[in-house]
């Protein structure tokens, strides 16, 4: 018989048996004042594994007398969709349904949109959690018909108190006395960065091994599997993504492959996604224009094959990126262009390039090598000179056609 994980066990069935979040579930949080005014509309969780996203849908969809259904979208399609929302046509779920669709963020645009429909005629009201930042994964029309409501890493003191009473469980469940200090309990909460989750399931594993009473050194004995990873939200997960883009930066691929092996130990392989295609136009960019390309479609493979195997295609991203030729020309010309847009200027385009073709516009493929000069900024930035060819084989190649080509210096 496969047993029921501890922390699934002990989830918590109301708002008062929750641990952290207070910010949303205490008498005066938000989102409770929101469930007992019977204000149950879409919704978007977000933050860390383990802080309450899933349990506080359930707890919702209690509370809302509405069935509940489960998907991940990291398996789940549109025709699991469309099944959930079929559920509405029997008598269960003729007053609608719950829909909690863990990990949002690995939905495409295309899957997200589909969810709009059934979210807009009542048939559904979809609660949808992720770890990332829903403002960068989440389809706007979809952000825009949903409330959005940030879970945060529980404080050890709060998680401390899951621990024990997950500790009084285990020995009622199991018949032993095993005894284990506040001081330790505590400890295992810092451990656990914030990840009730995290915390039970380590604590359960010393509870099994542990010789009448758990200390720090029966964690210690787990620590090779279990303690060591960084709380994603902390300042050694973004000193890390900058350790990882400094080396990269500095072409030292040892370094590089370094940090992707520390970032993916903490189990993070967005993040990682996420800096190498930055470094691919940040760092590379001009200097080997195909960098950007090869960098997706690395971290596109590594986020569908997942971890362990991850790891092969985003090494494989780390080590190009470090060993290709360096240019950050085009992130400067942005920059030198976003401060003249910030201080207003270039407000009004030069007539002959709007839309549809006013008189005056020389179509350049009209002319010898598809090039003739005229005027593209406005009057007030005519003469700004944004992008400076970078000192790198490809730019220097550019540079000189485009000399020849203009029968000027650039």
């Amino acid at each position: 018989m496969i047993s029921q994980p501890l922390a699934d066990a002990l989830r918590p069935t109301t708002f008062d048996d929750m641990v952290g979040q207070r910010h949303l579930f205490s008498e005066k949080g938000a989102l409770r004042r929101l469930v007992d005014a019977g204000r149950i509309s879409n919704m978007i969780f977000f933050g860390p594994p383990g802080t309450g996203k899933t349990t506080a849908a359930e707890i919702i969809a209690k509370r809302s007398g509405k069935p509940l259904y489960r998907l991940n979208a990291t398996t789940a399609s549109l025709s699991d969709v469309k099944d959930v929302a079929s559920k509405t046509n029997d008598m269960f779920g003729a007053g609608g349904v719950l829909l909690y669709l863990d990990e949002i963020q690995y939905f495409n645009k295309k899957q997200q949109q589909s969810l709009l429909e059934y979210c807009e005629d009542g048939r559904v009201t979809l609660i949808s959690s992720t770890t990332e930042n829903p403002y960068h994964f989440v389809y706007s029309a979809l952000l825009s018909r949903s409330s959005v409501f940030e879970f945060k890493p529980v404080p050890p003191d709060e998680l401390a108190r899951a621990l024990r009473r997950a500790h009084t469980y285990l020995c009622e469940r199991e018949g032993r006395d095993v005894k284990v200090a506040d001081e330790t309990l505590y400890k295992l909460a810092q451990f656990a960065a914030g990840d009730v989750r995290h915390g039970i399931t380590l604590l359960e594993n010393a509870f099994y091994i542990a010789d009448g009473e758990i200390t720090t050194e029966t964690f210690d004995a787990l620590s090779s599997s279990s303690i060591g990873s960084f709380d994603r939200d902390g300042d050694v997960h973004y000193d890390l993504l900058a350790s990882l883009q400094k080396s990269i930066r500095g072409s030292d691929p040892d370094a590089a492959v370094f940090y992707v092996a520390r970032l993916l130990a903490g189990g993070d392989i967005l993040s990682v996604c996420r800096r190498l295609l930055v470094i691919a136009s940040e760092d590379i960019g001009a200097a080997y224009p195909l960098a950007a390309a090869v960098t997706y479609a690395c971290c596109e493979a590594a986020k569908q094959v997942g971890m362990p195997e991850a790891q092969i295609p985003l090494a494989n991203a780390a080590v190009m990126l470090a060993t290709a030729p360096k240019s950050n020309s085009a992130c400067t010309a942005i920059h030198a262009a976003m401060a003249d847009v910030e201080a207003g200027l270039g407000q009004t385009v030069p007539l002959h390039l709007h839309a549809p073709l006013y008189v005056g516009y020389k179509y350049p493929h009209d002319f010898p090598n598809s090039y003739v000069k005229q005027q593209y900024l406005p009057d007030d930035v005519r003469d700004r000179k944004y992008y400076k060819f970078g000192d790198n084989k490809v730019e220097r190649a550019s540079r000189a056609y485009w000399e020849a080509i203009k029968g000027e210096e650039l």
